[in-house]
């Protein structure tokens, strides 16, 4: 007698071409529009070389030119030597702001207006970029204030301990962001009730985030960009949206990009975050103080500056920084591109709606280039690229086409 077999009770899935739907959706934008995108996007890797190549001239007109030592002039009248270096690095960072300037303005306004991505008018754009000074001034002055006190009691080991001073002002600037320093420059306000809100909030209970309000910000008076982030730490984690994806987005795209968010939260990203770049931190500083000692032995006499525990050594100190910052680059974005991708297909998950992520990696596209090649998008990219994120979505549809 023959044996029976379990009948198959799964069914076929529907035939779905996860590449045909993809360049679909890439196919949605025209010409013109990917051309001024890859413009846009492909002239920010060059900026980020002349943002180096500026701060190397800001560090020679200091050290070279003796501006250095002017300041130090200034401020050598005050009586106690922790004064001394509170006022030298205040007046260099209003220093560097005005020798920057020029850049400034190029990148933050004359740049975000000849591609259409700015709604501010000069006026609106100079009040805030005077906000962001007086913040780096204020809590910037004693960050260097404890570093340089670090470099006069620890010697050697500074950089251990430079490294522990910048993680704890980089925590507390996690955590207090929200609710101190993004209202500076936004409006925050609960989400009204209705089906969007009640939407977000039924997504945050069925994966176990406990949110209990939704917040948005008036972006719209900056720019017509779509955004949302989860910011903050420990208590003072908060969800928030800007008005322009309420204002341009659909339910879906909307559900899809929150989804997203609470991934942020669940996953841990913001901790996990923290921790990665403390490693960095760590290893930048390290190099930063070999470099530094040496540089100094063979130049130090020549711009006045007497060893490392003079605060005229700050330029230098900044100028190899950014150095440092532009050569990790391809690893801090892969860092923070891997926590993206990992809260895209949480989102996925939690939203259910591949089609709205999919646009609205396609909305996202204004400013960001659609198809770069592979290695552009491990440099250059801190977010995974709209192809990646539609394909993600095409793929995740494909297998879940028979859900009920």
């Amino acid at each position: 007698m023959a044996q029976s077999t379990p009948a198959d009770t799964t069914q076929a899935k529907p035939a779905f071409n996860v590449e045909a739907a993809t360049r679909h959706y890439l196919d949605t934008l025209t010409p013109a529009q990917k051309a001024k995108s890859d413009a846009y996007f492909e002239g920010g890797y060059w900026l980020q070389l002349w943002d180096v190549v500026y701060a190397l001239g800001v560090a020679g007109v200091f050290l070279g030119l003796g501006l250095s030592r002017r300041l130090r002039a200034l401020v050598a009248r005050l009586p106690r030597r922790w004064q001394r270096t509170w006022a030298y690095a205040a007046l260099y960072l209003l220093a560097s702001f005005v020798l920057s300037l020029p850049l400034t303005v190029y990148e933050g306004y004359v740049r975000e207006h000849q591609y259409g991505l700015s709604n501010l008018t000069f006026g609106a754009w100079a009040n805030q970029t005077l906000t962001s000074l007086a913040l780096s001034v204020v809590f910037g002055s004693l960050l260097i204030l404890a570093l340089y006190a670090a470099i006069r009691r620890a010697g050697a080991s500074w950089w251990l301990w430079g490294t522990a001073i910048v993680s704890v002002f980089l925590v507390i600037g996690v955590a207090v962001g929200p609710v101190f320093i993004s209202p500076l420059f936004n409006k925050y306000t609960t989400l009204p009730a209705g089906p969007v809100r009640d939407g977000i909030l039924s997504m945050a209970r069925a994966n176990g985030v406990p949110a209990e309000n939704v917040y948005y910000f008036d972006a719209s008076k900056q720019s017509k960009r779509i955004s949302a982030n989860v910011s903050g730490l420990g208590s003072t984690i908060r969800v928030s949206l800007n008005d322009n994806l309420l204002k341009r987005c659909t339910p879906a795209e909307i559900q899809a990009v929150m989804g997203h968010e609470l991934g942020h939260y669940v996953l841990n990203h913001i901790p996990k975050m923290l921790v990665f770049f403390i490693v960095l931190l760590a290893i930048g500083f390290w190099l930063v103080n070999g470099t530094a000692n040496r540089l100094l032995a063979r130049y130090g006499p020549q711009w006045g500056i007497e060893g490392l525990a003079d605060v005229g050594s700050l330029p230098l100190l900044v100028a190899l920084f950014s150095v440092a910052s532009l050569l990790a680059t391809p690893i801090t974005n892969t860092i923070v591109r891997t926590s993206e991708q990992e809260a895209d297909m949480f989102g996925l998950n939690a939203a259910r709606q591949p089609d709205g992520f999919a646009a609205i990696a396609m909305k996202l596209s204004e400013y960001r280039k659609i198809e770069p090649s592979p290695l552009e998008e491990i440099i250059f990219f801190d977010h995974p690229s709209g192809r990646t994120r539609v394909q993600s979505a095409m793929r995740w549809k494909a297998e879940h086409l028979g859900d009920h």
